[in-house]
């Protein structure tokens, strides 16, 4: 089949490259010529483990393309995705369409014969009607039908996620959309992985409900790790005897600094503002929200506590700054809320991240950018771990420590436990949702003194 995909993002990019993978035709459409060449170079411009030998392995076999030309790219293709940003709009909290419907129109101008336009970004109940009502005013002529196919990729695990999904999710309005659509995941069908097929609105609103659950989850688990802290319990422990509940299940139950990233934060800000929309608060999902801006804020308090009550004239390594591991992306990650109080409480900041400097440097100005832990947290007053990279695993604690000003740790994700910290070398260590006792405490007073 002939498939265009408009927009090379992180959907669009990774869409287009697996849909190939499958045996299709694909053509990869982005307005930015730059953007097209470096792809035509062969040269991805966001980092997805494993994305660049699939990409290459299917331009080499001539499966796919890239192109500036919309046009050309929709000339005879079966189905045309839209995979364009949606971001939040700025002042209330709605996503933001401008792209989708630019895309629509220019679809419209472009169909020649019958195509399914597909929406894959992620868009509020009622876009894809929104989006055939744009076509038929563009092409009162043209032959469509409309489908939407929210995407569940996650960042560091996309291209297994669309390889081996738990399951796709298509809404169609014909049989005929249905089999242009079955045909182009085909393989996965083969291979016996769920498909759903249901209406445009209950496609759409599936995208947003799981979102805002394991939205939910996180700030769940992050809400009963401050009540740890202060009743003496252990929030690992809590959360693995939760999540051996077959009904609850493990994921997204790791208390951390809270929730970041693409997804989350714009389509449960999204589904709030729809609930308000249609006069149904989502009351969970604005609680979801608030609670997970309290997190991070705490998580700020943490650092102060650890180092005395002021970091200000002291040098702070930062590990880890993208809001998860195995990604470049920064948006919304609890590093932006971290990091610029630290500076603007006069610390010295120092951070090292393995892919997180391409965007950090414009988002984080003020910091200094090294790539060794060892040489961050020399003659540093405090270690703090954000991100959760494998590279920050398994560090020799007792170098770090050594090399230290104040061996101090905020272990935000967890990593380490108190013990083989302390026995390393620091004077006080602080994770997520873990009481502290009382020899701990005196020993971080001593060494903020």
């Amino acid at each position: 089949m002939k498939i265009a995909m408009i927009g090379t993002g992180y959907v669009g990019l990774v869409s287009g490259v697996c849909f190939s993978d499958f045996g299709h035709d694909v053509v990869c459409v982005d307005k930015m010529p730059e953007k097209i060449a470096m792809l035509e170079r062969g040269e991805v411009p966001i980092y997805e483990p494993g994305l660049d030998a699939v990409m290459a392995r299917n331009v080499d076999a001539g499966r796919l393309t890239f192109t500036t030309d919309l046009a050309a790219a929709v000339d005879g293709a079966d189905a045309v995705f839209i995979a364009v940003g949606t971001p939040t709009r700025r002042g209330d909290g709605h996503a933001d369409l401008t792209y989708v419907m630019a895309a629509a129109a220019d679809i419209a101008r472009a169909l020649t014969g019958y195509t399914v336009v597909v929406t894959k970004s992620t868009v509020p109940v009622g876009t894809n009607r929104k989006v055939a009502e744009i076509i038929r005013a563009t092409r009162p002529d043209a032959d469509f039908d409309v489908a939407s196919n929210p995407e569940f990729l996650r960042e560091g695990a996309a291209i297994d996620d669309f390889m081996k999904p738990d399951r796709v999710v298509v809404g169609v309005e014909s049989e005929r959309a249905q089999q242009v659509l079955g045909d182009v995941y085909r393989p996965l069908f083969l291979r016996d992985f769920p498909i759903v097929f249901t209406d445009l609105e209950s496609a759409e609103m599936i995208k947003y409900a799981a979102n805002a659950f394991l939205a939910t989850k996180i700030s769940f688990i992050n809400e009963i790790a401050a009540l740890c802290e202060r009743v003496g319990a252990d929030v690992k422990s809590v959360a693995k005897g939760m999540g051996l509940d077959g009904r609850i299940g493990n994921k997204f139950l790791h208390a951390g600094p809270g929730y970041g990233g693409s997804c989350f934060p714009k389509d449960t800000s999204a589904l709030a503002r729809i609930g308000q929309e249609y006069g149904v608060p989502q009351r969970i999902t604005e609680t979801v929200i608030a609670v997970n801006d309290l997190t991070k804020r705490r998580m700020i308090d943490k650092v102060m506590d650890l180092c005395g009550g002021s970091v200000n004239g002291k040098t702070i390594a930062v590990l880890g700054v993208t809001f998860k591991p195995e990604t470049d992306d920064m948006r919304d990650a609890p590093s932006l809320t971290l990091v610029p109080a630290l500076v603007g409480s006069g610390a010295k900041v120092r951070v090292v991240d393995p892919h997180g400097r391409k965007e950090g440097e414009a988002l984080l100005p003020g910091v200094e950018w090294l790539t060794d832990p060892y040489a961050a947290a020399a003659g540093a007053d405090c270690l703090l771990i954000l991100t959760e990279w494998n590279q920050f695993r398994a560090l020799d604690l007792k170098r770090l420590a050594d090399g230290m000003n104040a061996p101090r740790m905020a272990d935000l994700r967890n990593i380490y436990s108190r013990d083989e910290v302390l026995a390393a070398g620091f004077a006080a260590y602080d994770g997520v949702g873990r009481s502290q006792p009382l020899a701990d405490s005196s020993a971080s007073r001593s060494a903020a003194e």
